[in-house]
């Protein structure tokens, strides 16, 4: 069994945010997969179905941002999903707009919401994939990342979104190393 969590902010302030692109990415893979994700679990928006012959658990954990980590601990725990089973979606500001990198584990680089994820998990070790959204390189990171993403960026992530199915199916399938020789 999988758990692939899309991370963001919720509330409608929030939406079409950089922050909140894995959230959009996760909506993506719940659209192609016919997976709904609409019950109220586990400080999260969940739903339940299959990917490439696995039963998967899709999540939008709707804590904040900085306190994902304690949905994704309460949902891997009561499925008892293994760390390296744990797919994260989330933006990225050090990748410019349009790239992705998938990673089996690693540091948080900064980023919140995966810092409280590896608090919560006591690991670095799940997996990670990361939607750049190119950070200016001067002005304040918050407001940065709560900004509304403009309509190039919006093209662009439209064009990962179509993707993010199959990058998800090859990881399940194929293992993360395929995924990141295929993606990255």
């Amino acid at each position: 069994m999988y758990l692939i969590a899309g991370l963001g902010n919720p509330g409608l302030k929030y939406v079409n945010t950089r922050h909140n692109v894995g959230f959009e990415m996760l909506d993506a893979v719940a659209a192609y997969y016919d997976i709904k994700v609409k019950k109220v679990k586990h400080k999260a928006l969940i739903g339940e179905g299959e990917i490439a012959g696995e039963r998967v658990v899709l999540a939008k954990p709707q804590t904040y941002m900085n306190l994902s980590g304690e949905s994704i601990r309460e949902i891997a725990q009561y499925y008892k999903i293994p760390s390296e089973n744990i797919i994260i979606l989330y933006d990225e500001a050090a990748l410019a707009v349009g790239k992705l990198r998938i990673r089996p584990n690693g540091s948080s680089a900064g980023h919140n919401g995966i810092k409280n994820i590896i608090y919560q998990l006591k690991t670095e070790n799940f997996i990670r994939v990361r939607v750049g959204i190119s950070a200016k390189e001067n002005g304040d990171m918050v407001d940065f990342v709560l900004g509304k993403i403009s309509k190039e960026e919006t093209r662009q992530f439209v064009e990962i979104a179509k993707i993010m199915p199959d990058i998800v199916k090859t990881i399940i399938s194929s293992g993360y190393e395929k995924a990141m020789n295929l993606y990255n």
